[in-house]
C-alpha cells in the first residue's frame, strides 16, 4: 500500500508539469537536440547513425524504445501509427523519464525501508517524496536528459546488492553504465560496500564466538568444582544466552568506538583471505563489468564517446569542494542547527589535538586544490543559460579572495558531511564514498550541479535524521526552489544575438 500511495503521490506532480513543460516547450531544447534525434533514429531502426556530439553512451535510447513499444499498441488502437517513428515526438520521448521518476521513488522507498526498518512506513514515505523533489534530480524529470535513468539504475543496483542479490545488481549496474559511463565508479563502490558488510559481519561474527567460546569454558570449569552436574550444565547455558543478547546489535556497516580505519581495513583483509571463494563467486559479476568497461574505454581510446575535446579528463579538485557546499546547503535545515553545530565542536574538542592537525591539512588541501585546481570550462564561461554561469561570476569570482574565503565553508560542509555518516557508517565505509566521489568528480572539468545527484542520494540515505520538522522543512526547500526554477525555466525565456531561437533558464 505505501508504494502504490508513493507512486500517486509522484506522478499527481510529474503528469501535470510533464503536459504544461511539452505545451510552452515543445520542440527540443539545450543538450535534447542531440539526444532526441538520436533517439529518433533508432526509432527508424537506424542503430548505425550517431552524432559525434553526444559523450553518453545510448543506453537511455533502448530504454525509450521499450518504452515506446509499450505505448504502441495504445497509440495505434486511438489513432493509427504505421511505425514506431510516428510516436517517437519529443514529448513521448521525455514521458520516459517521468516513468522513471516514479520508479527511482519506489526505489528510494525500498532503500530506506531496508537500511532503516524500524523507521516506520509514514516517516520512509516522507524522505522517498522529499527526496523525490530534490531540486537536481526532479528539473531532469520534464527533460530528455540521461540524468534520471541513471540515477535510477544506481540506485535498483544498490538496492539489489543490499537483498544480497550480487548478479542482478551487476547486471542493472551494467546497463546503468550503458547509460552513463561514469556509473561504473559507482558499480564498484556498491562492490565495495557489499564486501566492506560482508568483512565487518564476519568479523563481528568471530569475534562473538570467540567470547562465547571462553564464557562457556570458563562456566564448565566453575561448575566442575561445585560438584553438580544439573548446576554446571545450566550456568552453561545461561552464560551463553547471556553472552548472545548482552551484545548490542549494530550494523555491520556502523562504527564501533574501539576500532579504526586500520582495523577495517585488516578486517576486510582478513575476510578477503578466508572467504575468497566466496567472495569471488559472488561479486565477480561486477569484476565481468568492469572488465569490460576497460575493453570499451581501450577501443574507444576514451571514456566519452564524442566531443572529446570539450570533455577531456581535468584534475579539477575543487569540483569536490563544492559539491560538499551544494549537498549541506540542499539538506541546510539539517546541517545549520545549533545543536549540530555544538555536536561538531564539541567532538572536535575530544579529539585534540589530533583534530587541530587534521583542520590545518584540510585548510591546506582546500587553498591549494582552490588555487591549482579550479578550472573554468569554456562551457561554463559562455553559456549565461546556467545556474553555475551566474555563480561563478557572481560569487567565486566576485574578488580574487571569495574562492579562498570559502574554503573554511567548503571545510565545515565535507566535515558535517563525515560527521552524519559516521554516526551510522564504518570509516572504511566513508572512506569508500569519499573516493568513489572524488572518481565521479575530480575529472569533470565542467561544473554541472546534476553531477552531483548520485553522491548526495547516497549520503542523504545513510543518514540517520529522523526528525520529521527538518524533512518537512527540506521538501518546503525543494518546493520553493522547484517552483523558482521551472518558472524561470517556462516564463523568463530570452534572446542571443548571435544566434537565433528562445533560451531558457537551467540548472
Amino acid at each position: 500500500m505505501g508504494k502504490l500511495a508513493l507512486a500517486a503521490i509522484v506522478s499527481s506532480w510529474v503528469i501535470p508539469i510533464t503536459i504544461i513543460v511539452n505545451h510552452i516547450v515543445p520542440e527540443p531544447y539545450m543538450d535534447e537536440i542531440f539526444h532526441i534525434p538520436q533517439a529518433q533514429q533508432y526509432c527508424k531502426g537506424n542503430f548505425r547513425s550517431w552524432d559525434p556530439m553526444i559523450t553518453t553512451p545510448p543506453g537511455l535510447y533502448y530504454l525509450s524504445l521499450a518504452h515506446i513499444a509499450s505505448l504502441f499498441p495504445g497509440f495505434y488502437c486511438v489513432e493509427p501509427a504505421s511505425s514506431f517513428f510516428d510516436i517517437c515526438s519529443a514529448s513521448i520521448l521525455r514521458s520516459i523519464n517521468g516513468v522513471l521518476a516514479v520508479i527511482c521513488s519506489v526505489i528510494l522507498y525500498d532503500i530506506i525501508i531496508h537500511l532503516k526498518p524500524a523507521l516506520g512506513d509514514r516517516k520512509a514515505m516522507l524522505h522517498a517524496v522529499v527526496l523525490s523533489l530534490y531540486p537536481l534530480h526532479w528539473f531532469f524529470t520534464f527533460l530528455y536528459y540521461t540524468d534520471v535513468a541513471s540515477v535510477t539504475a544506481v540506485l535498483a543496483m544498490y538496492l539489489a546488492s543490499l537483498k544480497k542479490n550480487y548478479w542482478c545488481s551487476a547486471l542493472v549496474g551494467a546497463f546503468g553504465v550503458v547509460v552513463r559511463q561514469t556509473n561504473i565508479i559507482w558499480v564498484l563502490f556498491v562492490a565495495c560496500t557489499g564486501i566492506i558488510d560482508i568483512s565487518l559481519t564476519y568479523g563481528k561474527g568471530n569475534s562473538r564466538t570467540a567470547k562465547s567460546d571462553v564464557s562457556i569454558e570458563h562456566d564448565f570449569t566453575y561448575a566442575t568444582s561445585a560438584k553438580g552436574l544439573n548446576l554446571k550444565r545450566r550456568k552453561s547455558v545461561k552464560t551463553v544466552n547471556t553472552a548472545e543478547h548482552s551484545l548490542p546489535r549494530i550494523n555491520a556497516s556502523s562504527p564501533s568506538l574501539s576500532s579504526g580505519l586500520v582495523d577495517e581495513i585488516w578486517a576486510v583483509l582478513l575476510t578477503l583471505w578466508h572467504m575468497k571463494w566466496e567472495l569471488i563467486i559472488s561479486f565477480s559479476p561486477f569484476l565481468m563489468v568492469l572488465m569490460a568497461f576497460l575493453v570499451f574505454v581501450y577501443l574507444n581510446g576514451s571514456i566519452v564517446l564524442g566531443a572529446k575535446e570539450a570533455h577531456a579528463v581535468t584534475p579539477h579538485f575543487a569540483q569536490i569542494l563544492y559539491f560538499s557546499l551544494v549537498s549541506v546547503l540542499a539538506q541546510a535545515p539539517m546541517h545549520f542547527t545549533f545543536t549540530h553545530a555544538v555536536d561538531m565542536f564539541q567532538l572536535f574538542w575530544r579529539s585534540r589535538p589530533l583534530s587541530y592537525i587534521q583542520m590545518f591539512l584540510a585548510l591546506i588541501a582546500g587553498i591549494f586544490s582552490v588555487h591549482f585546481f579550479s578550472v573554468a570550462h569554456p562551457y561554463l564561461l559562455a553559456d549565461n543559460r546556467h545556474y553555475p554561469f551566474y555563480l561563478w561570476r557572481k560569487v567565486i569570482m566576485a574578488h580574487w579572495s571569495i574562492r579562498y574565503l570559502l574554503v573554511p565553508v567548503y571545510m565545515y560542509s565535507w566535515l558535517s558531511i563525515i560527521h552524519m555518516l559516521g554516526k551510522v557508517r564504518s570509516k572504511l565505509w566513508i572512506l569508500a564514498y569519499f573516493l568513489a566521489t572524488a572518481a565521479v568528480l575530480v575529472p569533470t572539468p565542467l561544473i554541472e550541479f546534476r553531477y552531483y545527484t548520485i553522491p548526495f542520494y547516497f549520503f542523504v540515505l545513510h543518514c540517520n535524521i529522523r526528525d520529521d520538522q527538518h524533512w518537512l522543512l527540506t521538501g518546503m526547500l525543494y518546493v520553493g526552489v522547484n517552483i523558482f526554477t521551472m518558472l524561470m525555466f517556462l516564463f523568463r525565456p530570452f534572446h542571443w544575438d548571435h544566434e537565433p531561437g528562445i533560451q531558457r533558464f537551467i540548472w
